[in-house]
């Protein structure tokens, strides 16, 4: 069968593609004015108007409370705690105000203040939307709110101050900095012309290039979606401190190009940004910060998407020494890491490496998480691969039934992680001669995939390659050539020359004219899978020993 479904984790979440999801259910009526929120104890800034916009930033931060009055000091000074984290911070008092903005937003991950009385009913209704990544429940009678809370994946905790929230959100925000976002394979996008205006200017100019400087804030202030004081602090401030400096303190620069460089679609020029985030790192930070963790992680996830997986475990590897040294033993990066390696080694063919890795990441993850939280599906879906890869069918088919029924529970129906789940258990039903039961898996995932990517994505040319070698083994040579043909292409266009990906498709080209006796046809497909295979995988790769078994039959 196609690529089995892994799921890689940066900084101890798992990734998916997000879509744009309509809220459109409407919310009880009438919601409670009081909002049971704790006093607030900190310290000020300008909130920005709750107007739809489209933020430069992976992730935005809104705060719903009836309660909320601007012109009181306690809440001034909660902002100003919270805008030493996040650049942007949406506030409203309406429940109906904030579903509506919230349905609008397309790309970016929300993160969510509630406070306790409006948390309990709106939250049930919302937290399934895909852009909501996090919420946290702003109260003062904990134990009340705890009840209703623990039953929903997404709220982090439930909070009687706002410094513990701060800590959290800081946590997250990192998480959303760092964390992997499928490299979509659209063309370049004005954003990225803008990110070069920033790096340029904050990279290139020399230090007394004011002119430069006056560029860059008179576009961000064109834009409507910085804000101001951060502009200011540019305006201000450039010259006190070196272009490194800024290109890699958290304001809304590094976020901006983070995600640009994530979403272009060039492997080359991700893998240019994130080496040079890494040298400037490493000019800056100690030898152990666990932030050169995550540079080395972000450069492995680049060459895990090309198929490179030796540099992948090396880089990976140098990321889990550090947070070795640097985390306590049970944190959640330690499990990311873990699992990313056991990631590696699956497509490697080590399998025993590759069990373990993940065996010690669900462990970490069982004593520090929720038992459903999204990363325990990961867990048991990665699991359910390795075991899949060494034949294992019957654990194989457990460990994926284990991770959808938490996908089920957590997710939205048609997030694509519910695809992926789907996608592993055809896998297990085609290798088990259960035909009709992996077509059914096949098609559903198919199903969900077509309403969340692009029309050439990879992962659409994986469930069509897979159900193409369900219809090859149920006689129905002619479909089973036109879902792999059309797997095969989506391949072509979009991956590099060698990817293991591409090696697979025309392995299944070839089986496929084998079966119809096109034996010249199969032999050349099954020629050029063992090129790219010889010249992408180890020596000792099962994938690899395939490939030369098709071309000696």
């Amino acid at each position: 069968m196609g690529n089995k479904n892994s799921t890689i984790t940066t900084t101890g979440h798992s990734s998916s593609v997000s879509t744009k999801n309509k809220y459109k259910k409407s919310l009880p009526s009438p919601l409670p004015a009081t909002s049971g929120s704790a006093a607030i104890t900190t310290n000020s800034t300008v909130v920005l108007p709750h107007s739809v916009r489209r933020i430069l930033q992976n992730f935005l931060l809104i705060w719903l409370d009836a309660n909320i009055d601007e012109s009181k000091k306690d809440f001034k000074n909660s902002l100003k705690h919270l805008r030493h984290i996040v650049a942007s911070i949406t506030t409203f008092t309406d429940s109906q105000e904030c579903v509506n903005f919230l349905s609008e937003i397309k790309k970016e991950k929300v993160f969510m203040i509630v406070s306790g009385s409006l948390g309990q009913y709106i939250v049930p209704e919302i937290h399934t939307l895909s852009q909501l990544d996090s919420i946290y429940v702003f109260c003062g009678n904990q134990l009340l709110h705890e009840e209703w809370a623990k039953t929903i994946s997404k709220v982090k905790g439930v909070y009687t101050d706002i410094e513990p929230i701060c800590k959290a959100i800081q946590i997250d925000r990192e998480r959303c900095d760092q964390a992997m976002i499928s490299i979509s394979f659209r063309g370049i996008d004005p954003l990225f012309m803008y990110t070069q205006l920033f790096k340029e200017v904050l990279l290139e100019i020399d230090d007394d290039d004011t002119k430069s400087i006056k560029e860059l804030v008179d576009y961000c202030r064109l834009q409507n979606d910085i804000a101001e004081d951060e502009i200011k602090k540019i305006e201000q401030e450039y010259h006190h401190h070196s272009p490194i400096w800024w290109y890699t303190t958290p304001y809304f620069i590094y976020s901006m190009l983070n995600r640009v460089y994530y979403n272009i679609g060039e492997y080359s020029k991700a893998l240019s940004f994130y080496e040079q985030a890494l040298d400037i790192s490493k000019d800056t930070l100690p030898p152990n910060h666990p932030d050169l963790a995550a540079c080395y992680n972000n450069i492995g996830l680049v060459y895990y998407n090309i198929g490179e997986y030796s540099k992948v475990l090396s880089l990976y590897e140098q990321a889990l020494e550090i947070r070795q040294k640097s985390l306590s033993p049970n944190h959640p990066d330690l499990a990311a890491s873990y699992n990313n390696i056991g990631n590696v080694y699956n497509n490697l063919g080590e399998y025993s490496k590759a069990l373990s890795s993940h065996e010690r990441a669900l462990d970490l993850r069982q004593k520090t998480l929720r038992p459903n939280h999204p990363d325990m599906a990961a867990s048991y879906n990665n699991i359910g691969n390795v075991y899949y890869n060494i034949g294992e069918y019957s654990k194989a088919l457990s460990s994926h039934e284990q991770a959808l029924d938490l996908r089920q529970k957590t997710h939205r129906p048609n997030h694509p992680d519910l695809a992926d789940s789907y996608s592993n258990i055809g896998n297990v039903y085609y290798n088990m001669g259960e035909y009709s039961k992996a077509l059914s898996s096949h098609e559903r995932a198919l199903e969900i995939k077509k309403k969340a990517l692009p029309s050439n994505h990879p992962d659409l040319a994986t469930s069509y390659n897979n159900i193409g070698q369900v219809y090859k083994n149920m006689g129905e040579y002619l479909t089973a050539h036109s879902y792999v043909k059309r797997a095969f292409d989506i391949r072509r266009k979009n991956l590099p020359p060698n990817h293991p990906s591409l090696a697979a498709s025309y392995n299944s080209i070839g089986s496929v004219y084998c079966t119809m006796r096109e034996y010249s046809k199969a032999l050349s497909s099954h020629e050029q899978a063992l090129d790219i295979a010889t010249k992408v995988l180890p020596p000792n790769h099962p994938d690899l020993a395939t490939s030369l078994k098709h071309v000696t039959a």
